[in-house]
């Protein structure tokens, strides 16, 4: 009766331990959904970017206001371009942690979408992050109008700001490249022995 008992458990474990196992496939819908957003914001940015590309052509748009407004279209569209990439790299990332690894890329030399941990995965979104910031307040600073010194002020804080974050994700990523390199020194070293 006791090993009758123990089997029926181990048979529920087994099961339930199936059943965890292959919930991680509803992560399918944030992929799908992701790619289909990528894909969505690529048009819209590519829809701006033809809106400027074209605004100059007919003729009636000329002086400063039209090339800024030529400007905004086409810094829009790269704004929208780096949204797009976000989605990309999240839905690779979040694919190859949870479902599968993607094998047809082996094929490719390029690792930009290559994710091997939840942290290696952050750490590319929040870089596409920041610059997609710096693209979207370039955007905001063409249509902006100085009406009093202390514009100028925010402006030059917002322009600190952005190098002081720009100069720590490169310090982390140069902390995060020397630790990959001795983690992987020390991988060698031990395989010699």
């Amino acid at each position: 009766m006791n090993n009758n008992t123990s089997r029926r458990l181990k048979k529920v474990e087994m099961v339930f331990e199936a059943f965890i196992w292959n919930f991680r496939f509803f992560i399918i819908a944030p992929v799908i959904f992701s790619l289909l957003s990528a894909l969505r914001f690529i048009l819209i940015g590519t829809r701006d970017i033809w809106s400027g590309l074209t605004l100059g052509l007919d003729g009636e748009a000329v002086g400063q206001e039209a090339t800024l407004d030529i400007v905004s279209y086409i810094v829009g569209g790269i704004d929208y371009y780096l949204i797009g990439i976000v989605l990309l790299i999240f839905a690779f990332g979040i694919y190859e942690l949870f479902i599968s690894e993607i094998e047809i890329k082996h094929q490719d030399d390029s690792s930009i979408l290559q994710t091997n941990s939840l942290e290696e995965l952050k750490s590319k979104l929040v870089n596409v992050i920041v610059v997609a910031l710096i693209v979207s307040l370039f955007k905001q600073m063409l249509s902006l109008e100085i009406k009093q010194i202390s514009d100028v002020v925010y402006i030059a804080l917002a322009i600190l700001l952005i190098s002081i974050s720009q100069y720590l994700l490169n310090l982390q990523h140069i902390s995060t490249s020397k630790h990959q390199t001795k983690a992987q020194n020390t991988s060698v070293d031990s395989h010699d022995f």
